[in-house]
Order: structure tokens, then sequence, then C-alpha cells
């Protein structure tokens, strides 16, 4: 398999839980300004929608939307524990948060890094995001991870997005469950292999 990336970017969750499974891959960067890979490689040509992450599988099909990819990954590795069984109410609880993060606090940031947005239009999406974290935050406060004891791959994406709150001046001071989970998931072997693959970290 093949994970292509930006680093820093949203892609950042699925190579985390490549690296939680164990799976083999190879990961590509691209540079979503000219849309090429680092290998030259046109990458509107490997995935129309033109953003990260995408996931080349063994036999040249393409995946792409995070929260679909991760849900693959670790359906391969059901030993890892990174999702739970197919039809339990945990796996639709994981959805949940999924469907969540996605739409409410990844969305969310995205008018932060669109050009020209107004400032009003900044100020409301930055209030919409405290509202939302403040949710995240009540819900840490009685769990060590989004779905109680056991990581699975909506922390891997849960990290990922809040790590953005530093790009918009918001201090995770301020919801010290959150901030205590940020530290905990950031020591994790593979979440440091992932940032430091990335040139987010030293190695």
């Amino acid at each position: 398999m093949k994970l292509f990336l930006t680093p820093g970017a949203c892609s950042l969750s699925p190579h985390i839980v490549l690296r939680e499974s164990g799976l083999p891959f190879e990961m590509e960067k691209v540079d979503l300004s000219s849309r090429k890979t680092e290998s030259g490689a046109d990458y509107i040509g490997i995935n129309p929608k033109g953003y990260v992450p995408a996931l080349m599988l063994d036999d040249g099909q393409i995946l792409t939307e995070g929260p679909a990819i991760v849900q693959y990954l670790a359906d391969q590795v059901p030993g890892k524990r990174l999702v739970p069984p197919a039809g339990s109410l945990a796996r639709y609880r994981l959805m949940e948060w999924l469907n969540f993060i996605t739409a409410e606090l990844h969305k969310t940031f995205g008018v932060f890094f669109a050009p020209g947005v107004p400032e009003d239009c900044k100020k409301m999406a930055r209030d919409t995001l405290i509202r939302r974290f403040d949710i995240v935050e009540k819900h840490l406060g009685k769990h060590n991870f989004l779905l109680g004891d056991d990581f699975t791959v909506a922390d891997a994406y849960l990290f990922t997005i809040a790590g953005w709150c530093r790009f918009v001046n918001l201090d995770l001071a301020g919801w010290p469950a959150l901030n205590a989970y940020q530290m905990r998931i950031s020591e994790r072997p593979a979440v440091k292999a992932a940032m430091q693959a990335e040139g987010l970290i030293k190695s």
C-alpha cells in the first residue's frame, strides 16, 4: 500500500493508523499547491479530488477520505483493536465520533486555511470550535480515549485535528482533559514515528 500525504495535514491520521497497525506501506508526499507528488506525478491523476489523504491499495485501487481509510486499515488487523467489531454499538459510536470530527472540527478549521476569508467569518468559526471542543473536553474528562480505555482510529483523527489549534491561537490549556489527552497520545511510539517521518518533530 502507498499513502499519499502532506506533512501536518489531515493525512497524519491514517499515517498514524498505518504505523499503529504494523501493516507494510510506502508513503509519498504531495505538494497541494502544485498538485504534484514528490516523485513528480500528477496527483490529480491519482486522486481527482486533489486533496489528501489517498491510499493506493496493492491492486492499484485508490481509496480516499480519511474516515474511510482509517476504518479500512483497522479492519485489516482486528487483533490490534483499532476499531470495534463491525455491527457492534461501539462501532457506531466510533463512526459517530469520526463524523463529528470531520463535520464539526475538521471542516470548521478549513476557514482559517482558505485565502481571503473575512475576519468576521473566522471569528464565527473560532467560536464554533470553542463550543465543539467544550463537548470533547467534557467527554475526555470521563474517558482516557474517545471510546473508553482503548486507543482507536478516532483518536488518531482527533489528535491530528486538535493539533491545529496552535495555528488559530486556541490554547489547549483551556481544556485540561483534552490537553492531557494530546500529550498522552503524542507519546505513543507510532505517533512519534509518524510525526518524525513527516518532519513535524525531531528524531
